[in-house]
């Protein structure tokens, strides 16, 4: 057997294992890490690590689901390259354009599995983690989007809670689950026109990844339910 008929056939097993519940099992577990190191130095280079390892996954989610593969590869390729440097040497304008190019990945992993999720009129089990991991990709690139708008403008997101220091990543993860949820608790409050106007864009896709995919999803196994009892 050649080597192209291995990695053929060593790729087919493995999305037969739902590379979505993969990716969102893996942010389900950074989330676990931040809670538990937040905050300290010495374990940043282990969260560091572990989110390229969700990068690594995003990439394979991202070129499962769609036939342009040379554009995820354009753009995954140099963000790994990027948060690989920024986690070694931890210099600002690395961790800035690393966020900057993350965004963009995770954007357009997101896109590619709500195409992925509308293309044909079945409910297949892999739809429904891609449906829960959409979510979370969303959620992360509006938080890297907005780490990119603080470094750029230091003042432009408050934390209420921590008057004078500036919110950690984790923080702006917080606020971008809370906004995109529409949830809004207010501790970390945008109040540059840049940070607004990210907070209000993700507010609309929020509410609008809700009432396209996630109900049509729901309408379409209803479906399916009523033509088996049938």
């Amino acid at each position: 057997m050649s080597l192209q008929s291995k990695y053929s056939n060593l790729r087919k097993e493995l999305l037969s294992h739902h590379p979505s519940a993969f990716l969102l099992a893996a942010q389900f577990v950074l989330l676990l890490l931040y809670a538990v190191f937040d905050g300290s130095e010495g374990h940043r280079l282990l969260i560091s690590a572990f989110g390229l390892v969700v990068l690594l996954l995003v990439l394979w989610v991202v070129t499962s689901s769609t036939r342009v593969q040379w554009a995820a590869w354009i753009i995954a390729v140099p963000a790994i390259l990027l948060s690989l440097l920024a986690a070694i040497f931890d210099h600002p304008t690395l961790i800035a354009l690393a966020s900057l190019l993350e965004a963009i990945l995770y954007f357009y992993t997101a896109g590619t599995l709500i195409a992925y999720m509308l293309e044909d009129t079945t409910v297949t089990t892999d739809e429904l983690f891609a449906v829960g991991a959409t979510f979370t990709l969303l959620a992360w690139g509006f938080a890297h989007a907005y780490y990119v708008n603080l470094m750029w403008d230091p003042g432009s997101i408050l934390n209420t809670s921590a008057p004078g220091r500036a919110p950690t990543f984790l923080e702006l993860l917080f606020l971008s689950f809370t906004n995109l949820s529409a949830t809004g608790l207010g501790d970390i409050m945008p109040i540059s026109a840049p940070a607004r106007v990210l907070a209000m864009l993700e507010q609309f896709f929020g509410v609008g990844y809700v009432a396209m995919v996630v109900s049509r999803l729901i309408g379409l196994m209803s479906t399916m339910h009523k033509r088996q009892k049938q």
